[in-house]
């Protein structure tokens, strides 16, 4: 077979890992691999590629991704579901392997029930996407934040300042509850869990009181207080309706300093959480998947996620993967909260 592979979205430590491992695995059972450029937008432009052992030599350790990524939406082109199907036949390739989050997974799923021989591997920071345990990139960007966070813990002690940290985390606060909790963060914002301004400050007042001259507050940048709504940068949105978050950490380090006096500065990690190289761990994981999603088409099992449940690698449908996010539960965010203040 000819087999296509494309990474969609945000960038993501650990893409090339599983396009290597696509290309070697895929090979290796007789079949050609083609990588398309910049996601679903190569494929809307029939901008195509041949992958061989020699072009994904030395990429297992190199962040980003050699295909390059884009946030096109096909069912926001002109036909563009029709587009793709003629499209890939055009170009010659039997199956598609995409590599992305919610909203690159979910047009491969409704590509599939149009007819495309698809199959997905699980890629994004926030490790939001249902039926798999883990996503790869979630533990570099796990590790990037809780390095800064000790980073920070050290200044605020210097300047006896509160430090409000924000990371990465649209609907999903993995990253922040998962950083913090690591980093020792005093208090954890996230998604799930609409905060009070008041409640954060009478907490920091709390271990103030205790003698301690600083605090450390995590916060997702899609966290929402109870008494508004999201603080977002424009109103602009992408091709999949998101508009762009950030910008809640300075609020926040605002509202602090005015309401408890206490001096107060605000670090926004934002794109750090993306680049770079991934960790051992992702590495390993993407490999995993990018070699699961291999086997898949090579047994022309379509319509199906490469997933991590437990200690396995397994098949799940697409659309289990992006039906509903896996977002925080009350019980990890209570383990959390035994740390507040």
């Amino acid at each position: 077979m000819k087999i296509g592979v494309l990474t969609g979205g945000g960038d993501c430590p650990g893409l090339n890992a599983v396009i290597r491992a696509v290309v070697r695995k895929s090979i290796a059972s007789g079949h050609q691999v083609y990588g398309i450029k910049k996601g679903w937008r190569g494929l809307m432009d029939k901008d195509f590629v041949e992958l061989t052992i020699d072009s994904v030599s030395g990429i297992l350790h190199r962040g980003g991704t050699i295909l390059g990524s884009s946030r096109t939406n096909v069912y926001k082109e002109k036909d563009g579901e029709a587009r793709a199907i003629q499209n890939l036949k055009d170009m010659g390739l039997d199956a598609l392997v995409a590599i992305g989050g919610e909203d690159t997974l979910g047009v491969a799923a409704k590509l599939f029930k149009s007819g495309l021989k698809v199959v997905g591997v699980p890629k994004t920071i926030d490790n939001d996407l249902n039926a798999t345990d883990y996503t790869f990139g979630f533990d570099t960007a796990v590790n990037v934040a809780t390095e800064a966070i000790d980073r920070i813990h050290t200044t605020a002690e210097s300047h006896n300042r509160v430090m409000v940290v924000e990371v990465m985390g649209r609907h999903a606060g993995w990253i922040a509850i998962h950083s913090g909790m690591a980093g020792g963060a005093d208090i954890i914002l996230i998604p799930e869990k609409p905060f009070d301004i008041e409640e954060v400050c009478d907490l920091l007042k709390q271990r103030h009181g205790r003698g301690k001259s600083f605090s450390i507050v995590c916060v997702a940048e899609g966290a929402t207080p109870k008494e508004g709504s999201l603080v977002l940068q424009s109103l602009e949105k992408d091709s999949f309706g998101h508009v762009m978050l950030g910008g809640i950490g300075n609020i926040i380090a605002e509202e602090i300093e005015k309401r408890t006096g206490y001096e107060t500065r605000a670090t926004v990690l934002g794109h750090i959480q993306r680049g770079g190289s991934p960790t051992a761990y992702d590495r390993v994981l993407a490999t995993r998947f990018g070699v699961k999603a291999a086997e898949l088409v090579h047994d022309g099992n379509f319509g199906k996620m490469a997933a991590l449940k437990g200690e396995k690698i397994i098949a799940v449908n697409l659309d289990d993967a992006v039906g509903v996010l896996k977002t925080v539960d009350d019980e990890f965010y209570e383990v959390a909260q035994t740390f507040f203040g």
